[in-house]
């Protein structure tokens, strides 16, 4: 099962630096915080529309092997975050095999948690970078991220009914 937002969001091309925008929209591409923390700001009620969870191999995240360590599975999530049941953002999460081990297990068992509500409730939360991503009108990011040292990635696209437009 798929959908249209994630279609949309493995077809974000990233820039090699961060582009010219307005600073409010940077401010929302750029923010190292939790996404949904950043949404609940705005009043309303953050739920989880799950649309694809479970492990796969690496040939179906071939656009994000090379941010990854080589491994046979992966531990994909994708999602849609409603506000007050509007999606405003869709989530691509993808997990190297070994990421989950000790506390990280609890990746797999988010179920309609929203992941910012998991990471950034981790004092060993670290991020490498943030990657500014467009497609068509759309804007999009892409963080590796790391708890206890260990790596995942995570894709965002901001939808039209996002406060980021």
């Amino acid at each position: 099962m798929t959908h249209p937002a994630l279609t949309q969001l493995r077809a974000l091309r990233y820039f090699d630096a961060i582009p010219p925008l307005e600073p409010e929209q940077l401010d929302w591409l750029l923010l190292e915080d939790s996404m949904t923390k950043r949404f609940e700001q705005q009043g309303k009620q953050i739920t989880v529309t799950m649309i694809r969870e479970g492990f796969v191999t690496g040939d179906e995240i071939a656009e994000e092997r090379s941010l990854l360590p080589e491994e046979p599975r992966y531990w994909l999530r994708e999602i849609l975050l409603c506000a007050d049941g509007e999606p405003w953002l869709a989530g691509r999460t993808v997990v190297p095999e070994s990421t989950l081990s000790g506390p990280e297990l609890a990746l797999q068992q988010l179920g309609k948690t929203p992941l910012g509500r998991y990471l950034f409730t981790s004092s060993q939360l670290t991020r490498d970078f943030i990657e500014i991503g467009r497609h068509a009108d759309l804007w999009g990011r892409r963080s590796r991220l790391r708890l206890s040292g260990k790596p995942l990635l995570l894709t965002e696209l901001f939808l039209p009914a996002s406060p980021l437009y």
